[in-house]
């Protein structure tokens, strides 16, 4: 994996709108890794079903099929 795609600061936010007052930069930089590995988990998965399809593009549906496997499990 090239290293962490997401930005801090939009962690912090993600994080207060869950009812945090307080945010470490460290709770910032660990959310933004999980979520990046969960992103990219999904988008092969969605990559799977467009090739699947037979299309080089991924449409929102792929996505949301992936989404819907990759959390299930």
């Amino acid at each position: 994996m090239a290293g962490i795609e997401l930005a801090v600061a939009p962690m912090h936010r993600i994080c207060k709108k869950a009812g945090a007052h307080r945010v470490s930069e460290a709770a910032a930089k660990e959310l933004a890794k999980v979520l990046d590995g969960i992103g990219v988990k999904i988008a092969r998965e969605a990559y799977d079903y467009a090739m699947h399809a037979g299309r080089k593009t991924v449409k929102a549906e792929d996505i949301e099929i992936a989404t819907r496997k990759v959390m299930s499990r």
